[in-house]
């Protein structure tokens, strides 16, 4: 990876050369064709001194140019410490006694250097992981609409997507994958077997399950998957009726989702809500600043974000609002974004309650890059202050009434806490 950029790096410098050069050739093809023959013709001092200075001059535009433009490709001043990093980089692939991997020497140096920092939400991601979290993030992947699980050396599937083309071309829970284009997958895990279903939009997939003693050939095509990560139910309470929505996570696509689903609560005409970010570990700044803005006036101070430099207030864009009683719950799983929403509820809107145990407590914010090989890494640029400039970082939110959950997983007392209250008023 480093080598083909050096020589791309070579390559591109040259070609700025060259174009600098043929321009200055140019001119002088061109003085060739239109001068005397005369070859024995002579210069005159000063003709021969703004030859020099031009020459000169030449010199130190193109030495100009070319330092801006390495500037510009390597995207930084090389300092001592980034000398050093290259020298002893060159150092083991030149003399190192084994073959070595270029890649996998870089990878492995940045995420040395993430590593170092001593932040755990600063991280390097492999490709799979990668992968895994763009499709989280974004709320779409490309495949046949399946979830699987490997275990005791079989993979099955135990869920499958509603619409979905492996629900319409007739796969079944319960079905055991063995084989997949013709490649027998019978003792592959699910990620070798995810990597095996992939590709673009389109591809046909030809599948071989074992559905309880018989086989069964299923072909099917690969197709963009949309997550869904909101939830929706109304519960009703002494003739009060209480919408309750989940946001399993902040992707791309949760507010289109969230706004819909809660337009149509609204039309079974409830008389609060609970927005339950419980197990919510973040994503998406941006989304939950377009969820917030559905129940603030316009010009509230939703959050804050807060770099080297300066702070920044983020506040409601729109008129639409609402004034029904709401709760929040969270627990120690509702991190970042789920926190931005539940510190918002508390500190501004005057109808509302948070109910479970206090969050996770993460008040920074993460950039994330990409590499040439799939891989990726996050790092923490910014950190963000609630409506009221508190950092909850390493806090969390703590709960207006704080329930834990009972040993009985089959009751929720956390959410039966929220319905008690909403019930009431």
């Amino acid at each position: 990876m480093f080598s083909k950029k050096k020589k791309k790096e070579k390559k591109e410098k040259k070609s700025l050369i060259k174009k600098i050069t043929d321009y200055i050739f140019i001119d002088e093809e061109e003085y060739e064709k239109k001068k005397p023959v005369d070859s024995k013709k002579r210069f005159t001092t000063f003709e021969m001194f703004i030859i020099g200075f031009l020459f000169l001059m030449f010199g130190v535009v193109s030495g100009c140019l070319i330092t801006m433009y390495t500037s510009s490709v390597i995207g930084t001043k090389l300092d001592k410490n980034s000398m050093e990093f290259l020298k002893t980089y060159n150092s083991i692939k030149e003399n190192y006694y084994d073959d070595i991997n270029e890649e996998t020497l870089i990878d492995s140096a940045i995420s040395g250097m993430i590593g170092s920092l001593g932040d755990e939400h600063s991280t390097y991601m492999d490709p799979s992981s990668t992968t895994d979290f763009n499709n989280s993030v974004e709320g779409k992947y490309v495949g046949v609409g399946i979830t699987i699980k490997y275990e005791d050396n079989i993979t099955s599937i135990i869920d499958i997507f509603k619409d979905s083309p492996a629900d319409k071309d007739g796969l079944k829970v319960g079905d055991v994958i063995v084989e997949v284009n013709g490649v027998d997958v019978t003792n592959k895990d699910s990620y070798d077997i995810s990597s095996i279903i992939s590709g673009d939009v389109g591809k046909v997939i030809n599948l071989v399950v074992l559905r309880g003693e018989e086989k069964v050939n299923i072909t099917t095509k690969l197709a963009e998957i949309e997550l869904d990560s909101v939830y929706t139910e109304i519960k009703e309470e002494n003739n009060k009726k209480i919408g309750y929505i989940i946001i399993s996570n902040f992707a791309s696509n949760t507010y289109k989702q969230f706004n819909s689903k809660l337009k149509d609560l609204e039309k079974e005409k409830i008389d609060s809500l609970i927005i339950d970010v419980r197990g919510n570990t973040g994503g998406h700044l941006s989304v939950v600043t377009d969820i917030l803005d559905l129940f603030f006036d316009k010009g509230t101070v939703l959050y804050q974000i807060q770099d080297k430099k300066s702070t920044v207030k983020y506040k409601a864009r729109r008129d639409d609002k609402r004034d029904y009683p709401v709760v929040v719950l969270t627990n120690h799983g509702s991190a970042s974004a789920s926190e931005i929403l539940a510190a918002c509820f508390k500190e501004r809107y005057s109808n509302a309650t948070i109910v479970g145990t206090t969050t996770y407590g993460k008040g920074t914010v993460q950039q994330t890059g990409s590499l040439s090989d799939g891989s990726s890494y996050k790092i923490t640029t910014q950190k963000w202050l609630t409506s009221k400039g508190k950092w909850i970082n390493e806090k969390g939110v703590k709960p207006d009434v704080e329930v834990e959950l009972g040993d009985n997983q089959e009751v929720d007392d956390q959410l039966n806490e929220a319905i008690k209250i909403l019930s009431e008023k």
